[in-house]
C-alpha cells in the first residue's frame, strides 16, 4: 500500500523468502511477470502516473523490486493453519530436546509435549520465533507440570594456581559436581543450568 492505493505483483511465493534472504538473485525466478496490478486475480496492471506518484518511477522492474523487498505476502487461511500448526510442532520439539521430568531425569516426548501444550490453551505468535516461544512455553508449563530444563554437563580444566579462586567464583552456577581431579590443572566436570 502507496500514496493511499494498492499495488500488487504476481509472483512465486516460495522464492520471496529465498530472494529476501539473498538466495535467489533471479527476479526472473521469482516474478510471474514484470508487470505491476492494481488487481492479480482481475488482471488490472496499474496506471503509469499512478507508479510515479507513490513510488517516483514507472519502471515496473524497479517498483517490482520495491513491493518485494516491502510488501506484504498474501496468505490464505489455510495455509497460515498449516504454519502455525507446523510451528507448534516445532516448539514442541524443542521444549522436548531441551527439558526433563526433574524426578527422572527423562526427557519428555513430543507428543507428550504437545498435549501438555494444548492443555495450557498455547497460542503460537507467528511473529515471534519458535526458540524465543519455546523458553515462554517453558516457564508456562513448570505451573502445570514437572518439569525443568535439561542440566548443560561442562568441564573445566583451570591452572592450578587460579583453580581454587575461578572455582569460588564458578559455585554458584554449578549445580552438581560430578568429579574433581587435580594434576597439571584442576579438571572439574560439572552439570550446570543451560541459563
Amino acid at each position: 500500500k502507496r500514496a493511499g492505493k494498492r499495488f500488487e505483483i504476481a509472483c512465486y511465493r516460495n522464492k520471496v523468502v529465498s530472494w529476501r534472504s539473498g538466495v535467489e538473485k533471479d527476479l526472473d525466478e521469482v516474478l510471474q511477470t514484470h508487470s505491476v496490478f492494481v488487481n492479480v486475480s482481475k488482471g488490472q496492471v496499474a496506471k503509469k502516473e499512478d507508479l510515479l506518484s507513490a513510488f517516483g518511477t514507472d519502471d515496473q522492474t524497479e517498483v517490482c523490486k520495491q513491493i518485494l523487498s516491502k510488501g506484504e505476502v498474501q496468505v490464505s487461511d489455510k495455509e497460515r493453519q498449516t504454519q502455525l500448526e507446523q510451528m507448534f510442532r516445532d516448539i514442541a520439539t524443542i521444549v522436548a530436546d531441551k527439558c526433563v521430568n526433574p524426578e527422572t531425569k527423562r526427557p519428555y516426548t513430543v507428543i507428550l509435549i504437545e498435549r501438555a501444550m494444548k492443555d495450557i490453551h498455547y497460542s503460537v505468535k507467528a511473529n515471534k520465533s519458535t526458540k524465543q516461544q519455546a523458553l515462554e512455553v517453558i516457564k508456562q508449563l513448570k505451573e502445570k507440570m514437572q518439569i525443568e530444563r535439561a542440566h548443560m554437563r561442562l568441564r573445566f580444566l583451570l591452572p592450578v594456581n587460579e583453580g581454587k579462586k575461578l572455582k569460588e567464583k564458578l559455585k554458584p552456577l554449578i549445580k552438581v559436581v560430578e568429579s574433581e581431579d587435580y594434576g597439571q590443572q584442576l579438571e572439574i566436570v560439572c552439570l550446570v543450568d543451560p541459563g
